[in-house]
């Protein structure tokens, strides 16, 4: 038994030793890999940053080659006005941001200068001593006299014999150059050939001299040492002098031997240190991940082998346990299918109960809506077989139409009334909202006329299409109908009005000037009702009835009082797409 653990605790150990390995390969091979295209990277930025301080030199030497013809100053060859000449000097000093320009004749002696500087020794100078040859001068470092930081350009002037005779000395201030570059990426700075930092975008870098690619004198007498580790051919700089300059960089470096310097940039390795930590990390974890699957798979085998019986009668009874379940179920989901279908037909009823009953509201009024045209047929029948005597056929005519409007107005009735009472089962689809509103009008208007109410309603000029059922949407607005007759009695303004809003859906609002709803929250519950105890009026399911059918047409219904005073209930349906149809 204590073999087998040690020789467990042996295999764990050799396990972690190769995911080390494995892990420190990985490591050194995304590093590789992500200091490929950081050198790319780095190799362009050094390239743009030569480029930009290139291309700021060149127009300082191009205002340097371009002053020295000038006619202002060959004139002072001739007699010319010094002011004159240093007027001009200074006001082209100005437009180019150039720190001084001066003209002096080959001997040294300056003729004219834009800020009123003559210095010293100009004649030992060997850019000076290159411009009086005939040839472009050019010098670094505190040139000129001045103190700071500069680039001088000396360009030969020729007189009509060819030779030599001023030499215009342009001087740049390097610490304007670096203005836009402080603080930028990625660090890069730009050497004399003797080592010192000249032009940088890391300040605590000037004039620190560079003594080789691991030492670097600092400008107050410290010299720090960095170290510089080669990984696949790549220098890696590792410094602790600065916050400002990356503590692991990639030392690149380029000569520049048009403006006799050496150009570095130091790119920043950490992305390149966590990519590859990542890559590492993640091999380890997947190792790990693994070897832990293994492992448990191991252990849960010789575990499973031991607990394989006892499994197995629990199996044998669960199964059972679950054989016995799933009948109840079987047997619980068959009594709920069986209760939904009866509440289907139990909902299918009340609607139709619902319509029977708003036809039994209405009898009344719909019988005496038939006895009136009953009546008129007698009567111009009677009188038209007395014109037919008379041989009066023109009266007979007239009485004729008159007995086949009659009959066509009754027919009208009696086919809403059929198709209000029949049963609708079909499924939703394309019903013109006019002619419904209309249908259920002419239902209603027997009852409307007995309550005196005044009704207002526009018909539609065209057909509009809504998502429903013909006979279902006309319950829906018989009872709401009936439902502001019935809430205008006892009212002295009895009126009822019906609009229509088209939008991206159809609204229609019905509103009366009743006393308007006391409890609009309960309108649409079932069996709530305003009105009075033992009233045969209705059993309050008319509104329920009405927010369920709108609901099955994929529409909302909601009551409100209105501002003006009475109740407003608002239909929304929504408007018949050719895709319906599918």
């Amino acid at each position: 038994m204590l073999s087998l653990r040690w020789t467990r605790i042996a295999l764990i150990l050799a396990f972690l030793a190769l995911v080390a390995g494995l892990s420190a390969a990985v490591w050194r091979q995304a590093y590789v890999q992500a200091l490929e295209p950081l050198e790319a990277r780095g190799q362009a930025d050094l390239a743009l940053a030569s480029d930009r301080l290139l291309a700021q030199l060149q127009r300082y030497r191009e205002f340097a080659v371009l002053m020295a013809d000038h006619p202002v100053l060959a004139q002072l060859h001739r007699g010319g006005s010094q002011a004159a000449a240093s007027q001009v000097l200074l006001e082209a000093a100005d437009k180019t941001s150039t720190l001084t320009a001066f003209y002096a004749d080959p001997t040294g002696r300056v003729l004219a200068s834009s800020s009123g500087v003559a210095p010293d020794g100009l004649t030992q100078g060997a850019y000076f001593k290159r411009a009086v040859n005939g040839a472009l001068g050019a010098a670094q470092g505190s040139t000129a006299g001045f103190a700071q930081r500069t680039y001088s350009f000396a360009a030969p002037a020729f007189g009509p014999d060819g030779r030599v005779r001023g030499v215009l000395v342009a001087v740049v201030d390097i610490d304007d150059l670096e203005e836009d570059w402080r603080g930028s990426q990625p660090t890069v700075f730009f050497t004399l050939r003797n080592g010192q930092i000249f032009v940088t975008n890391r300040s605590e870098l000037l004039s620190a001299q560079l003594l080789n690619e691991r030492v670097l004198a600092l400008p107050d007498g410290r010299r720090e040492s960095a170290a510089v580790r080669s990984v696949a051919g790549y220098s890696i700089f590792a410094q602790s002098w600065s916050p400002y300059v990356p503590a692991r960089a990639l030392l690149l470096s380029a000569d520049l031997p048009v403006i006799d310097m050496m150009g570095y940039a130091m790119i920043n390795v950490t992305p390149a240190l966590r990519l590859a930590q990542l890559q590492a990390a993640v091999a380890a974890a997947v190792c790990l991940f693994f070897g832990a699957l293994l492992w448990l798979a191991t252990e849960r085998r010789r575990t499973l082998a031991a607990a394989n019986l006892v499994l197995e009668d629990r199996v044998a009874a669960r199964t059972q346990a679950l054989e016995a379940a799933n009948t109840d179920l079987r047997r619980e989901i068959q009594e709920r299918q069986e209760a939904e279908a009866a509440l289907k037909r139990a909902q299918a009823d009340l609607v139709q109960a619902g319509k029977l009953s708003a036809l039994g509201e209405m009898s009344a009024g719909i019988s005496h809506e038939l006895n009136q045209p009953l009546m008129a047929i007698r009567s111009f029948a009677e009188n038209g077989s007395a014109f037919l005597e008379r041989d009066d056929t023109d009266r007979v005519a007239k009485n004729l139409l008159r007995i086949s409007d009659m009959a066509r107005r009754m027919g009208r009735i009696i086919k809403n009334l059929r198709a209000f009472a029949r049963q609708e089962s079909e499924p939703v689809t394309r019903v013109d909202l006019g002619a419904v509103i209309q249908n259920a009008i002419e239902l209603t208007e027997a009852k409307l006329n007995a309550a005196g109410v005044d009704l207002a309603f526009a018909p539609l000029p065209v057909p509009v299409w809504v998502r429903g059922g013909d006979v279902r949407l006309t319950q829906v607005f018989v009872n709401l109908i009936s439902n502001a007759s019935d809430a205008m009695e006892g009212q002295e303004v009895r009126k009822l009005t019906i609009e229509v809003e088209a939008g991206a859906a159809l609204a229609v609002h019905v509103r009366d000037t009743g006393p308007g709803l006391s409890d609009a929250a309960r309108i649409f519950d079932p069996f709530y009702s305003t009105k009075s105890v033992g009233s045969s009026e209705g059993l309050g399911l008319g509104l329920s009835i009405s927010y369920g059918l709108v609901q099955s047409f994929g529409g909302t219904i909601k009551g409100a009082n209105a501002p003006e005073g009475g109740a407003v209930f608002t239909v929304v349906l929504e408007r018949w797409a050719e895709e319906d149809v599918a």
